[in-house]
């Protein structure tokens, strides 16, 4: 199949990768860019792929507590400028309050959701009108506790990134909100290992020995030793991204799970939104888009 300039573009902002390895993982994967990027690994070309979730539009995320019940959300606005206007913030303040009241399941649900006799998708085409740029409710969820749990809740940088843990076995607030601030600043994928489905851990495991192989110093050390050595590296990668196995940020003698032990506690589950991850974002030029206006 035919690589675009665009594929190519999209894998190097992903790996950080060269132009042409990235063209060669292309055609090499078939276009696909999941597995070129996989492929880069294997070569050991890509950087760690933690530039896969890379901020790439504007916009806020919150989240919002209200007894047993928390929300998490996005709303994407074209540039961080808008995201600070009252009347955006006003919107998401709506969205917050239609999201804890109706405690939708869907998208489409949040969107038919009132308010002052309209929908929420409506004040959202009327945000979008007044305010002169593209608003986008992205993404919600909405978590329920029970009396026995807490709520750990955290806003980071005015809403580029929001975070919400829930802790079982206890009602401790603070250790809970603690939990979402790593979740915030550490960006882990799963709460364990026992957590994370079999076929993800297969697939880093496969990853890393094709690094070895590819490695020129241990690619003639007997299957044995490779085995060994692969088991080590997937079990130091399953600690960064689970949420338990990560050091703590307050205390780096401790982990994250042992820290929430010493509380009486559990990790539940957690929900981290970081504004505009996923979503590529429009590349402009203001000195052309000056001109176009003045010669238009």
């Amino acid at each position: 199949m035919a690589i675009t300039a665009q594929d190519v573009k999209a894998l190097r902002e992903k790996t950080g990768a060269g132009m042409m390895d990235c063209k060669k993982a292309l055609i090499e994967c078939d276009g696909d860019i999941e597995k070129a990027s996989e492929w880069l690994r294997e070569k050991g070309i890509a950087k760690a792929a933690k530039k896969a979730g890379r901020i790439a539009a504007e916009g806020a995320t919150r989240v919002a507590v209200d007894n047993n019940t928390a929300v998490i959300f996005e709303v994407n606005s074209e540039t961080d400028f808008v995201a600070k206007n009252e009347q955006f913030l006003a919107l998401m303040d709506t969205i917050q309050n239609l999201l804890l009241e109706n405690k939708p399941s869907t998208l489409e649900e949040a969107m038919a959701a009132t308010a002052d006799g309209k929908t929420l998708e409506e004040l959202v085409t009327d945000a979008t009108a007044t305010i002169g740029e593209k608003i986008t409710f992205r993404r919600f969820e909405v978590v329920e506790k029970t009396d026995a749990d807490a709520f750990g809740a955290y806003i980071h940088m005015g809403g580029k990134i929001s975070a919400l843990a829930v802790l079982a076995g206890t009602n401790d607030t603070v250790v809970a909100k603690d939990v979402a601030m790593q979740v915030a600043s550490m960006n882990p994928q799963y709460v364990s290992r026992e957590n994370m489905p079999q076929e993800a851990i297969e697939n880093e495991r496969h990853v890393q020995m094709e690094i070895l192989k590819n490695d020129p110093k241990l690619s003639n050390k007997p299957e044995k030793v490779l085995h060994g050595i692969v088991e080590g590296r997937l079990t130091k990668s399953l600690q960064e991204i689970c949420l338990v196995d990560q050091v703590y940020f307050k205390e780096p003698d401790l982990k994250v799970g042992q820290y929430v032990k010493n509380h009486n506690a559990s990790v539940k589950s957690f929900v981290r939104y970081a504004v505009g991850e996923g979503i590529e974002k429009r590349q402009e030029n203001f000195a052309e888009e000056v001109m176009s206006q003045i010669n238009g």
